[in-house]
């Protein structure tokens, strides 16, 4: 039975390593330190803002409506004496949240679609990626908008619809790199010891995948923390009073001659996470790319 689970220990450990290694080389270069270092603050935004805000979500200070920036209020307040600064690090929970978890189910039932796929091919390969082609026809904004009217407005209704606009993205991503992968020795050398095909798919093909996997679900994740927030802009996602960034923007749009601070906050928490996000991104394709890297 040990002997049995030495391969499976030795991979959990050689995979920790390169973990370890990625992140070290993320915080060596200076955008994606700086992009990690927005992004934890963020995070940790979103796991502690109950205890960090000052006010609440929707406590409103009519003596305080329509304050500028100030030792009391930092980001001011907006028309119902809402202070920003409390919506802002309160909202960042349900925008990470939502966007996370959606990208979650996206890279789940994509990656399990695109090594089935990428893997036996044929009529299964031609019905699923036809399928997803005339998903992907329609712009995402606009797909989401329609499956919006069909579900309605709601958290769990964003969340799907986070999940159905991306399956199909990373479906394909993986089903091109299972494509390269499936005709690899080791691939070949299990396939002909018998081994079952989850073994192949998950055991086999997933681990030479997983940089591909990483930079593609950084990715979504930044997109759809911007979808979130458009939808929310739009009126169509999370529904009032809700401290939504998107839901903030609208709000502050409708008031910014008189409360311009309620609108600029919002969006550059927005631009700040997404920008991030995108940082890291583009240096762990990198990384990822350059695996003599991760082995020094």
């Amino acid at each position: 039975m040990t002997e049995r689970n030495e391969p499976l220990l030795q991979d959990v450990s050689r995979q920790g390593r390169q973990f370890i290694s990625i992140l070290k080389s993320l915080f060596h270069r200076l955008p994606s330190a700086v992009g990690m270092i927005v992004l934890l603050s963020f995070l940790l935004l979103a796991l502690f803002g109950p205890w960090i805000a000052p006010f609440g979500a929707n406590e409103q200070i009519y003596e305080d409506a329509r304050q500028p920036p100030s030792s009391k209020h930092w980001f001011g307040t907006d028309y119902l004496g809402r202070d920003i600064f409390s919506r802002v690090v309160l909202g960042a929970r349900d925008v990470l949240a939502l966007a996370g978890l959606g990208t979650s189910i996206a890279v789940l039932f994509g990656t399990t679609l695109g090594l089935v796929t990428g893997y036996i091919g044929g009529w299964v390969d031609e019905v699923i990626m036809r399928f997803f082609d005339s998903i992907m026809a329609l712009p995402a904004l606009l797909l989401a908008l329609v499956l919006l009217g069909a579900l309605g407005p709601s958290r769990n209704s964003v969340l799907i619809v986070i999940g159905v606009v991306y399956t199909p993205i990373v479906t394909r991503v993986i089903r091109s790199a299972a494509l390269s992968i499936k005709s690899k020795s080791f691939v070949e050398a299990a396939r002909i010891q018998g081994e079952p095909l989850a073994f192949l798919l998950f055991r086999e093909i997933l681990p030479s995948a997983l940089p591909t996997l990483a930079v593609e679900a950084s990715l979504r994740f930044s997109y759809a923390i911007f979808l979130v927030a458009s939808l929310g802009f739009l009126g169509v996602g999370v529904q009032p009073p809700s401290p939504d960034w998107g839901l903030m923007v609208k709000e502050g749009r409708a008031n910014v001659t008189q409360t311009p601070w309620a609108l600029y906050f919002p969006a550059g928490a927005i631009a700040l996470v997404v920008i991030s996000v995108n940082m890291v991104a583009d240096a762990l394709k990198d990384i990822m790319q350059t695996p003599t890297r991760l082995r020094r």
